[in-house]
């Protein structure tokens, strides 16, 4: 009864793929065969399992069952024909049927009831909906019986189910007594404040009840009030007695309801003759046996159903629990549990579901049980523990993907860790799914596996077999466990009892085909055909594995790996097999494509590795299947003696597995052209050149097991050479010496780290490892320090490519070719960049051109825009400058080490190229930068402040402390500054843009009236306000097919402690808005736009702006209007309109203020309208515009669902969920009383669908979709997940009289 565990997993990527490199090829995987009790289960559809213990119940009713099998095609029709115009087809009785010839013959674990939902008309959100078994035992009965009028079975329920109360008054006077009869198909048995069925039955039809004191009753023969005895009498008992308990109970103290889970003992059989109006019959006339029972675990909010039920015709096959082997092996289980499995935390969702599927012996669990386990495991639903913090379970699991992962086609989950293998797992007797061990083709050697040593079935009488049938799971129980659901919350809810005097015929038992009409047997056995051939098809597509078989003669054993001999070939042959076949039969398999192959052939697991190909396990054992061995897709095999590779011995396992390291050598610069003009090979030349001038690279592979000193003698080197690992601060390779010039540092491997091997050093693939002689230490090049050594390359000793630009600019026009002269400066990391500049300018010869005029460098972009000048103080490595990049030698001063080189321009955001420069202290206050920038450019005054550039690079928010310091401020080197006009605004004030609301319903010259030269705005200053009829904004103000317009009246900046009538006053001062009249402030509206659309009105005169919420920068628009209005905080204004009986369309629209502080339901608002328009409550239907779909959402049915969290029942609201009624949303009304039409649809709303499926369309196809507002580019918002609302219970059925 979980509804939405899982309903959104298909719309994210969840991983479905089962371990074990199981993929599945062929498709969809085919549904899984019953298990060992032979019984079928039913699917939930999400919260389904009230419907499927029902089905169950009335399938296990074999005269209920008989008598729906007896009914024809000739009189029920035919399922083809229920489309056809005119034709009278009974779909329920008929959907009915082929699930229950489905339950009992299908081979297939679980049945689906999609088809029989679909007949009772239920959409697929009715599948995920909670409701009550007894509710649907009375519908579903109520249904039949009208499908099946003017047929041979119209009766049947009445005559399997329908008994009859007498109930009577006796006048204690004068002896009459008054009886009125009263039909029941179920009997509703008190719980509370009782303790056992009988007890309860005998104050409902022993006990009398008396009329007496202040409560008299009025006798028809005394003609005056007396003293009375009531009491009822079971009079007509029929052959299935059904008793619903009432464990369901109100509080009326604390106004709640709550859950009866008391203990309620119930008999096995029960002898109703005590009850009975007449009890002169035989006793088995009135001698019941229970045959099932309907347990609803959970509270009244919620819960989970399943059901205990005997197999009176004995179609499934029992098997007796083991409670003594159990009750044994338990106790030995907990020690372990205790020992072995950390403590459970139960507020860790990932403990609890990781906990639950560790322990199920299939390593897995079913996705429509999952809930009910978590319930189990900490007693408690995930709604009530977990939904709060976390969400959905199905979002939870998909958003830890990396932790769970769905098997068997997406019904169960497991643990990426330990995910079930079909070697290891032993399925449960209601659990056989195709995850199981794949079945070995028939081999006539193959010897068959002893059977286990069952013990005998004790004997039972006939029917006595008990299965719990829990949604897709069945399992046996024994009879004695149905007294563990008298009492708790997992608790028996309705009982079902027969009469022992029905007897079973002999051809019966054991015979689920029994009675199962001719075609309904042909069609399960067709669908046995098909999906037993799906199995087949799958089992052999998914047992098929590709392998890749890597054969000895093409490899050769080199750097610790194999290595293929030719690089032009392919050395790996692709095969493909069927893992259920042994290692012996893939071994003959090979030695027939191999016909050349001579003497022993070993087969072992290879994987590609950096270094090349590795060798770990060897398939010794021929009777092992490939799956056992755990050969998987893409499994790569060698194919060799099992000794050596051309001559080369091997060596195998994880332990040996190779390690690729850089081995790096130093060697001399000037050897460097002879030594490659040496090497045949081109991997020599690329090797050295990777390296380096100074230092050679080769890439060389040793076994993980090797030790440090077994590898130097590998490359042959003397003892008393060095090993060095590179250090780990450093920068790798030649990397750290090119940029920015630093020499790379490399950490001595001490003595004792010749006896480790590379695997306890750590040492991975891609390491370098350089190996120095004693006597490298005499060059420049190497230099130690204790346990470090610095490698200074001559690659560290590059150059500076210096550009000479007269002007400064970057791509001027007065720039000319032969002007910007370029030279390369001989350069090191240590080198200052002064020194740098002074050889640049004594080899390009400009003191003579510049006449003394500074200079400085400066570093280009990579869109070649010039950054700010480096600080010449500094060496090329400090300053960050890379070596052999370029530096352009510019005109202007170069900063010092305490100075920031800032940008800045006067009034607007600069343009490329007309930005002023300046080099101020970093420990200048911004008024001194402020003065140093106003004296660069002459201006004078204090009417001035700065402004820094937002992320747009447009002018943002002032600088408020002009008495920081520029680095306290972290204005770094490089940053803009604008230099603005005016005082500096105090803290707290807000720049508002004031737009006007001009509304053509007012046609009126005072509102209509706008100053548009003072204000000096153009037309495309102008925005226009689309209404709900054309636009998708949330809230527009207007009715459909009128238009209004926001034209912009500038901007005021005010104080946020200033209120909202000061706001409306200052607006008023706009130049813009001198002409629009408005006696007071209460003539105005004020609302806030968002995206330039009507969000909220700002209520409240007296309110500041900062409790409003305003911030700077936001958009208000005012409207004027014809009357006063001040809005509480709970009113709501609405713009409601009248629908035109008979006609697709509205009266013009009104505004109405709802007042929604003391009740916000739908009554309220129907009352408000009622008044408002003169008309009875009653008679109203309304609906709320849904403008972003163009739809209308009905407002006269609904209810509000009550929390699952809180047993309190929420107060129904139009401000909540669904709903969300504000300000500015239209309200349709339709007067019933007049207009028959309840489609509140109108053309305009139909061509705006129109336009959104055509948009879909064209998002679809992948092109840009047309925006249908004409207002522009909008962001499309995401649907909003309305919570659904509570819907009762219904089948509908067609006539058939």
């Amino acid at each position: 009864m979980f509804g939405n565990l899982f309903e959104e997993e298909e719309k994210e990527g969840f991983s479905s793929t089962s371990s074990g490199g199981r993929v599945a090829k062929g498709g969809d995987e085919p549904p899984p065969p019953r298990g060992r009790s032979t019984l079928c289960g039913i699917k939930n559809q999400g919260g389904t399992c009230y419907l499927n213990s029902l089905l169950q119940t009335l399938l296990f009713t074999p005269e209920f069952r008989g008598e729906l099998f007896s009914l024809g095609a000739d009189e029920l029709g035919c399922l083809e024909d229920k489309d056809k115009p005119g034709a009278k087809v009974r779909v329920i009785p008929l959907e009915l049927q082929r699930l229950f010839a489905s339950l009992l013959l299908a081979d297939q674990q679980s049945a689906s009831t999609a088809d029989l939902t679909d007949s009772f008309g239920w959409n697929s959100s009715e599948g995920t909906n909670q409701h009550d078994v007894q509710e649907l035992n009375r519908i579903l009965f109520c249904a039949l019986e009208h499908s099946l009028v003017g047929t041979t079975g119209s009766t049947f329920i009445h005559q399997l189910y329908h008994g009859t109360i007498v109930n009577s008054i006796a006048c204690k006077e004068c002896g009459n007594v008054s009886q009125r009869q009263e039909d029941f198909l179920d009997l509703t048995v008190c719980v509370c404040g009782v303790s056992s069925l009988e007890e309860a039955l005998w104050n409902m039809f022993v006990e009398e009840e008396l009329f007496e004191g202040n409560n008299l009753y009025r006798c028809g023969q005394c003609d005056r009030l007396v003293t009375a005895a009531k009491s009822a009498k079971l009079k007509k008992l029929p052959p299935f007695m059904t008793m619903s308990l009432l464990r369901f109970s109100f509080d009326y103290a604390k106004c709640e309801r709550y859950k009866e889970t008391g203990r309620y003992v119930f008999p096995l059989n029960i002898n109703l003759r005590p009850f009975c109006e007449e009890s002169d019959g035989e006793d088995s006339d009135y001698s019941y046996e229970l045959f099932s029972v309907i347990i609803h675990k959970g509270g009244c909010y919620g819960g989970h159903y399943h059901v205990y039920i005997r197999d009176i015709d004995q179609l499934g096959q029992w098997e007796p629990p083991e409670e003594e082997c159990k009750i044994k092996t338990q106790k030995v289980k907990d020690e372990v549990k205790q020992m072995c499995e950390p403590t459970l935390q139960e507020d860790d969702p990932l403990s609890v579901i990781s906990a639950i599927i560790t322990q199920e012996l299939s390593k897995s669990v079913l996705l429509d049980q999952l809930g009910q386990k978590i319930m189990d495991k900490i007693s408690s639903s995930w709604c009530k523990k977990f939904r709060k913090h976390y969400g959905p379970i199905g979002k939870f699991l998909q958003s830890h993907n990396d932790v769970f992962m769905l098997v068997s086609n997406g019904t169960r989950v497991a643990l990426k860790a330990n995910p079930p293998s079909p070697v290891t797992e032993t399925p449960s007797p209601a659990e056989q799914t195709t995850d199981s061990e794949p079945s070995t083709p028939a081999d006539p050697g193959a010897a068959e596996e002893p059977k286990p040593d069952l013990k005998p079935e004790p004997e039972q009488k006939q029917g006595s077999h008990w299965f719990d049938l829990n949604d897709s799971a069945v399992t046996s129980i024994m009879e004695s466990d149905i007294e563990k659901q008298f009492q708790g919350k997992e608790s028996a809810y309705m009982l079902f009892y027969r009469k022992t005097q029905l007897q079973r015929p002999s051809e019966a038992l054991k015979n689920p085909e029994y009675k199962v009409p001719l075609n309904l047997i042909k069609m399960a056995q067709e669908e046995n055909i098909r999906v037993q051939k799906m199995r087949e098809e799958f089992e052999a597509s998914n047992n098929t594995v590709e392998l890749h078989l890597h054969l000895a003669p093409s490899y050769r054993l080199e750097n610790g790996a194999l290595q293929p001999i030719s690089k032009e070939q392919s050395a790996s042959t692709p095969l493909s097999f069927d893992r259920r076949k042994t290692v012996g039969d893939l071994r003959l398999a090979i030695y027939q494509m191999q016909e050349l192959w001579e003497g022993d052939m070993a087969l072992t697991v290879a994987r590609s590795l950096p270094a090349g190909l590795h060798l770990y396990t060897t398939l010794i054992d021929d009777s092992v299947s490939l799956y056992s061995a755990g050969i998987c897709t893409n499994s790569d095999l060698f194919v060799w003696n099992g000794r050596e590779v051309c001559g080369a011995a091997v060596l195998t396992g994880a332990e040996w597995e190779p390690v690729l390291l850089n081995v790096v050598r130093p060697f001399l610069e000037d050897c460097v052209q002879e030594k490659a003009d040496e090497m045949e090979c081109e991997e020599g030349r690329e090797s050295l050149e990777n390296g380096g001038p100074g230092l050679k690279r080769e890439a060389r592979g040793f076994a993980g097991a090797a030790t440090l000193g077994e590898v130097r003698e590998a490359l042959g080197e003397p003892q008393e050479s060095l090993l060095c690992q590179e250090h780990k601060g450093g920068k790798r390779g030649e990397q750290g010496a090119g940029e920015g010039g630093g020499a790379s540092g490399w950490r001595v491997f001490p003595p004792d780290d010749m006896h480790r091997t590379l695997k306890e050093l750590s040492l991975k693939d891609g390491d370098a490892l350089l190996v120095l002689e004693p006597q490298s230490f005499d060059s420049s090049v190497f230099t130690r320090n204790g346990d470090v050594v610095t490698v200074t390359t001559p690659s560290d000793c590059r150059w500076l490519q210096v550009e000479f630009r007269p002007h400064g600019g970057v791509g001027e026009e007065g720039d000319k070719e032969e002007e910007r002269r370029k030279i390369k400066v001989p350069a090191s990391g240590n080198m200052l960049l002064c020194e740098v500049k002074q050889r640049a300018i004594e080899e390009l010869q400009i003191e003579e051109q510049t006449s003394g005029a500074q200079h400085c460098l400066r570093q280009v972009d990579c869109t070649g825009k010039l950054l700010p000048p480096v600080c010449e103080e500094l060496s090329v490595r400090d300053a960050g400058v890379r070596l052999m990049t370029t530096l352009t030698l510019s005109p202007g001063n170069a900063p010092k080490a305490s100075q920031l080189f800032l940008h800045f321009s006067v009034g607007t955001a600069p343009s490329a190229g007309f930005e002023k420069d300046i080099l101020v202290e970093k420990s200048c206050t911004v008024k001194e930068c402020l003065k140093a920038m106003l004296d660069d450019v002459g201006l004078d005054g204090t009417c001035w402040h700065l402004r820094r550039l937002d992320w747009c690079e447009e002018v943002g928010e002032p600088i408020m402390d002009e008495d920081a310091p520029l680095s306290e401020l972290k204005i770094n080197n490089g940053e803009t500054l604008i230099v603005t006009e005016g005082q500096l605004p105090p803290k707290g004030f807000l720049k508002l843009s004031v737009w006007l609301y001009l509304d053509p319903r007012n046609n009126s010259s005072d509102f209509t009236g706008f100053n548009h030269t003072d204000n000096g705005h153009t037309e495309e200053q102008m925005l226009e306000l689309l209404t709900a009829s054309e636009t998708h904004s949330p809230s527009p103000p207007l009715c459909a097919g009128n238009t209004a317009e926001l034209r912009s009246a500038g901007q005021v900046e005010i104080s946020d402690e200033a209120t909202l009538e000061d706001l409306k006053t200052q607006v008023l001062t706009l130049p813009a808005l001198q002409d629009v009249c408005v006696p007071i402030t209460a003539f105005m509206r004020v609302w806030q736009l968002e995206c330039q659309r009507l969000a909220r009105i700002l209520r409240g005169q007296q309110l500041t702006l900062k409790k409003l919420k305003l911030t700077s920068g936001m958009d208000l628009c005012v409207q004027p209007l014809l009357q006063e209005e001040d809005l509480g905080p709970k009113d709501v204004m609405l713009n409601v309109k009248m629908g035109v009986p008979g006609e697709r369309c509205f009266y013009p629209t009104e505004e109405l203020v709802w007042d929604a502080a003391r009740d916000s339901s739908p009554r309220s608002l129907r009352t408000c309208l009622a008044a408002h328009y003169g008309l009875s409550p009653d008679s109203l239907l309304l609906a709320k515009h849904q403008p972003d779909q163009h739809t209308w959402e009905e407002m006269s049915t609904w209810n509000q669902q009550a929390s699952k969290k809180k047993k309190k029942r929420k107060a129904e609201s139009l401000l909540g969920a669904p709903f969300h009624l504000k300000d500015g949303d239209t309200v349709g009304i339709k007067n019933l009383l007049i207009d028959n039409n309840r489609n509140f649809l109108t053309l305009e709303d139909e061509r705006g669908q129109q336009r959104l499926r055509e948009q879909a369309e064209q998002c679809r196809k992948g092109g840009p979709a047309a925006d249908s507002d004409g207002v522009g580019p909008q962001k499309k918002a995401g649907p909003n997940k309305a919570r659904k609302p509570e819907v009762a219970l219904s089948i509908n059925v067609g006539v058939f009289r």
